[in-house]
């Protein structure tokens, strides 16, 4: 079952295999038609009817309305009257300056769940390569949803390219990223400001990676840091427990069935086991769907799952 409804991109073929690709350095005008991201939301306000089988009286509810597509007339949600919408175009145009003097290159963009939620990613152009051959490059993802279930958030996040690892690159005051709710107006200059779009965090990151590489780790310890990352809510809420299905997974593809387990860089190290868990996040946890653990990874569970991985091993070399 695929989320994504229309998508672009440059270079391999994403994912799941779908979407419409493009030449290298097209214009966000040329992204905007291929992505499907082409449309606007329009507003109207909420109307019922009272009366049985629908005959009655058509009366209004002023505190909330409804989205809808202008291309298709499709709804999308029902909002408080207070509600901001982002449009999808903005998605995109907040790359504009980007891409155009910054450097930046579009890479994927696209529309899911019928155009509730949408989304653009971009290589910054920075990127390093650990121990010669294990390469990681940066990027800037940006996205939101008009149903309640995001807020317009801009991240930097790393491709790890041998297995297409992602992990979201922590900004200067150790949040991963900028989070703008749809009660407030989305400022596409200011969360650029508050993202400090310079070589400052990426090169934080990359010192901290090869801290990573460097911090071998006791095969007793993996175990233990395992264990209180791979934790699920218990049924009666008070507690957590192991996942123990993911457990094993990860400790093989850290023990060497992973993609680049088996580089310098990964071997026995603190980069490595963060690595079997993010490609387990990505790659190998239970969804119902390629689209909805890429949804996941990103955004829901799976990003959180990383980001205690992250804590975990950026504890061992505090």
């Amino acid at each position: 079952m695929h989320l994504v409804e229309t998508m672009a991109y440059t270079g391999e073929k994403p994912w799941h295999g779908l979407g419409q690709r493009l030449a290298a350095s097209q214009s966000i005008d040329v992204w905007r038609k291929s992505a499907g991201m082409d449309w606007s939301i329009q507003e109207s306000e909420v109307r019922f009817v009272t009366g049985q089988n629908g005959v009655g009286m058509i009366n209004a509810f002023p505190e909330q309305k409804v989205l809808y597509r202008s291309d298709t007339k499709n709804p999308l949600a029902v909002v408080s009257k207070r509600y901001q919408v982002v449009q999808p175009g903005e998605i995109l145009e907040f790359y504009r300056d980007l891409t155009e003097v910054g450097g930046f290159e579009l890479e994927t963009a696209g529309v899911l769940r019928e155009g509730r939620k949408f989304w653009a990613l971009a290589k910054t152009g920075q990127s390093t390569t650990l121990k010669g051959r294990d390469r990681v490059e940066g990027y800037l993802l940006l996205a939101t949803a008009c149903d309640g279930t995001l807020a317009t958030t801009a991240q930097f996040t790393s491709v790890r390219v041998v297995c297409n690892n992602t992990l979201t690159i922590a900004l200067a005051d150790n949040s991963g990223a900028i989070k703008v709710p749809h009660r407030s107006q989305f400022d596409a200059n200011a969360v650029k400001r508050q993202l400090g779009i310079t070589v400052s965090s990426w090169d934080g990151f990359v010192a901290r990676m090869k801290a990573l590489v460097d911090r071998p780790v006791d095969p007793d310890s993996v175990e233990g840091l395992l264990r209180r990352v791979l934790t699920y809510p218990a049924p009666n809420g008070n507690s957590n427990v192991v996942n123990e299905k993911a457990l094993k997974v990860v400790r093989s593809l850290y023990e060497g069935s992973g993609k680049g387990a088996a580089l310098e860089s990964s071997r026995g190290t603190a980069w490595g086991l963060l690595n079997s868990v993010t490609e387990y996040v990505d790659h190998h946890r239970r969804a119902r769907s390629d689209d909805y653990r890429r949804d996941a990874a990103w955004f829901g569970q799976g990003a959180q799952i990383k980001q205690k991985a992250w804590d975990e091993v950026i504890s061992l070399v505090a």
